[in-house]
């Protein structure tokens, strides 16, 4: 609780760039994005729905139709026009930033904040679902373990790291979401 009464998901804060969420498939980066960009008062853009948008059909569709090297290029043309938007919280696909283009890209414009999410975790959360392309094999936890190895190291590039615990709820995720970008000033300024 603040000293004025307020807790902390009240409190006001001036968003100066995007936050760009990023992360493995099941860290919770649209659910999380949603939650901030509301503690934020600010908009909420998810790339890979602008890309559904633009497109007129599924992420899985247009991997199947057109190959992951076409995917990954709008990826980047979508990426690009969202950061010229204003302050916003941007959620991005698994893969986005293992582009070294948008990895420069969104550090450039924005924040990178990365949704540290343990294995075990991130299995229990996409294990049942079959929206997730790159998880179509015949082994999609060995896939998934493969991926998370892959990637991990990339993603700890990212400007901000928040930690997942199982027993967050998308709310406490969001809050402590911004009360890292709040240590970051010329991110997230607290409005008395």
């Amino acid at each position: 609780m603040a000293a004025d009464g307020r807790s902390a998901r009240e409190m006001q804060a001036q968003l100066k760039k995007t936050v760009v969420l990023v992360g493995m498939m099941g860290a919770g980066k649209t659910a999380v994005g949603k939650a901030l960009a509301q503690v934020l008062s600010v908009p909420f853009r998810d790339s890979d729905s602008a890309i559904e948008e633009a497109a007129n059909m599924s992420i899985a569709e247009i991997f199947a139709r057109d190959g992951e090297p076409f995917f990954r290029r709008k990826e980047s043309q979508v990426i690009e026009r969202l950061l010229e938007a204003p302050p916003s919280v941007l959620s991005t696909g698994g893969g986005a930033y293992m582009s070294a283009d948008n990895r420069k890209l969104i550090t450039g414009k924005g924040i990178a904040v990365w949704l540290d999410v343990e294995l075990p975790l991130l299995w229990s959360r996409v294990r049942h679902k079959d929206t997730r392309p790159l998880l179509r094999t015949p082994d999609p936890h060995a896939t998934l373990r493969e991926l998370y190895a892959a990637r991990v190291p990339v993603y700890a590039r990212a400007d901000v790291t928040v930690k997942a615990r199982p027993h967050f709820s998308v709310e406490d995720m969001a809050v402590k979401v911004r009360n890292a970008l709040l240590e970051r000033p010329d991110v997230l300024e607290k409005i008395e």
